[in-house]
C-alpha cells in the first residue's frame, strides 16, 4: 500500500513532521520517503555506512535483497536530518536503534504502528510504501527508468547482466535524488487547501 498522489503524499510528510512519537521513529519516517530503500535497510542503518562528506549511504551486499552493495546519494535534506540525530545515536552503531536496546535496531513494526498512529491504514500506506510512492512519482516526472531501477536495487532479470555495477548511473542518480528531496519539500510546504474536502 503507498500513496502516489502528489497531493495526499504532502500531506503525510507534513503529518510525519508533526508526529509526536519518539524522536527516533520520527526522524526515520523523515528520511524514510528521502531515501526509499526497504524498510529492513533502513532500520538497520548503522553509522559507519555512512560518509556525509561523500554524501553516501553505503549499505553492504550481505543486506541487500540481490546481495549486490547499493549506494544511496544522500541529498541535502537527508544530511541535515542525519545530522540532527547524530548527537543521539551516533556513538551507537544503529542510526535507529530501539527503544529498549541501543545495541538492537528498531522493530520491524515501528515505521508501521508510526504511520497507523498518524491514521493511515495499512491498506493506505505502509514503510515499504515509500518505494512505490518514489518509482511512480519519478517516472510520472520523467526521470529516466533505468535510473529510477538501478535506486531502487531493483535485480536485474537478465541474468547476463545480473553482476551489475552497483555505481552505474550514479551521477544521474546524485541528482534524481537531490531533485526528489527539493520535490518532496514543495509537496510539503503547499498549504493542501485544494486537497480538503469543501464540506
Amino acid at each position: 500500500a503507498s500513496i502516489t498522489d502528489p497531493d495526499e503524499v504532502g500531506a503525510l510528510l507534513r503529518a510525519i513532521e508533526g508526529f509526536t512519537g519518539s524522536f527516533v521513529t520520527r526522524t526515520a519516517l523523515r528520511l524514510a520517503p528521502l531515501v526509499f530503500v526497504r524498510p529492513g535497510e533502513l532500520r538497520h542503518a548503522e553509522w559507519l555506512e555512512f560518509d556525509l562528506s561523500r554524501a553516501e549511504w553505503r549499505i553492504p551486499a550481505a543486506k541487500m535483497k540481490m546481495g549486490e552493495q547499493h549506494i544511496v546519494p544522500l541529498s541535502r535534506q537527508s544530511i541535515d536530518i542525519l545530522k540532527e540525530i547524530q548527537p543521539l545515536t551516533g556513538q551507537g552503531r544503529y542510526v535507529f536503534p530501539g527503544e529498549r536496546s541501543r545495541t538492537r535496531p528498531m522493530s520491524e513494526n515501528t515505521v508501521n504502528a508510526a504511520l497507523r498512529r498518524m491514521g493511515y491504514s495499512k491498506h493506505e500506506m505502509t514503510g515499504h510504501g515509500f518505494r512505490s510512492t518514489a518509482s511512480t512519482l519519478l517516472h510520472e516526472l520523467g526521470y529516466t527508468h533505468a535510473v529510477i531501477e538501478r535506486q531502487l536495487a531493483h535485480g536485474e532479470r537478465n541474468k547476463v547482466s545480473a553482476s551489475y555495477n552497483f555505481a552505474d548511473y550514479l551521477p544521474e542518480r546524485r541528482v534524481m535524488m537531490q531533485e526528489w528531496a527539493t520535490y518532496l519539500d514543495e509537496l510539503k510546504s503547499q498549504s493542501g487547501v485544494h486537497a480538503v474536502n469543501a464540506d
